[in-house]
């Protein structure tokens, strides 16, 4: 079961000697998908639309099989009514936007070469960005096709030794900038966090932040070959400080019918606006990466995407 492509990608079970969620059935799937984002709920035959596919660590190995599949449901149909679609083309977009071509319908061509990104690609080019314009950047550069990731990502990904994400959560030791400032986060799909054993409404920071790290370091650990070394309770207890000033959120009632278990099932989440005051500059890593690989529950659906405005 642990070298069956779809058990890896799909129900993702531990490994038998894991360190980490030992007694857990299922770990965090290596993939994301985004929809496309419109409010409509139907397209009419000839429209086109695109949708994003975040890989993670990994499963970048798998990038003909999502390619083949998505090729294969759109002849059997997807949705209600089973509608039929063509995939036309997937590009990989790098870290300025710089979209390549991986497969096409015309030819049936698909490469292997594809922008990498890491989460050290997006420090860098903070940095340079930060000595040129004489500012602090507090987003990941070149975003808006949605797909640029700081770890693997969207068709991308870094092989370094064992570690294919290149995950570096803190700072590096070279930044030391310390201060108080303020950011606000846009919700952009319902976020389901977890606190203390319920899905909370309130996005305090802590909360967000707790959420952070129980993903990244699990997508680190089972995916990227990887342990995070991170002080959790350190981090956390800094987040504590930071204050939740001004939140302008509602809650979204989602839900999706899942055919394998032939029932609706209940997925909403909070969207909206928060905006964060205090000592955040640690944070901004851990923030970038959960631009990109989402965060709550829900997350290999599209849910809990947000953007640091």
């Amino acid at each position: 079961k642990q070298k069956c492509i779809y058990s890896y990608i799909f129900e993702t079970p531990p490994p038998q000697d894991t360190e980490m969620l030992r007694l857990y059935p299922k770990v965090p799937h290596p993939f994301v998908i985004e929809p496309p984002v419109t409010e409509k709920q139907s397209f009419e035959p000839g429209e086109e639309f695109s949708f994003h596919l975040v890989l993670i660590g990994n499963a970048i190995d798998y990038i003909p099989y999502f390619i083949y599949t998505f090729t294969e449901l759109g002849k059997q149909g997807i949705g209600q009514g089973r509608g039929k679609y063509d995939l036309l083309h997937v590009e990989g977009i790098g870290l300025e936007n710089e979209a390549v071509q991986i497969y096409n319908n015309k030819d049936q061509t698909l490469t292997n070469h594809y922008p990498v990104i890491t989460q050290q690609d997006c420090n860098q080019k903070d940095a340079n960005h930060e000595a040129h314009e004489g500012h602090e950047e507090n987003t990941c550069g070149g975003k808006s096709q949605g797909n640029g990731l700081c770890i693997p990502t969207a068709m991308s990904a870094s092989y370094e030794g064992k570690n294919p994400c290149g995950i570096k959560v803190l700072p590096e030791q070279g930044v030391s900038a310390t201060g108080s400032f303020a950011i606000t986060i846009s919700i952009q799909t319902p976020l389901r966090l977890r606190f203390d054993g319920h899905i909370t409404d309130k996005i305090e920071f802590h909360v967000l932040v707790r959420n952070l790290l129980r993903r990244i370091s699990s997508l680190s650990y089972f995916h990227c070959n990887e342990r995070m070394q991170v002080d959790f309770k350190g981090l956390i207890e800094k987040a504590s400080e930071v204050k939740l000033i001004k939140s302008d959120t509602n809650w979204f009632d989602w839900k999706r019918y899942s055919t394998r278990q032939e029932e609706w099932m209940s997925l909403g989440g909070v969207t909206g606006t928060v905006s964060y005051e205090g000592d955040l500059t640690e944070f901004i890593p851990l923030l970038k990466l959960g631009e990109y690989v989402h965060v709550g529950k829900g997350t290999s659906f599209g849910l809990g995407k947000y953007e640091i405005l």
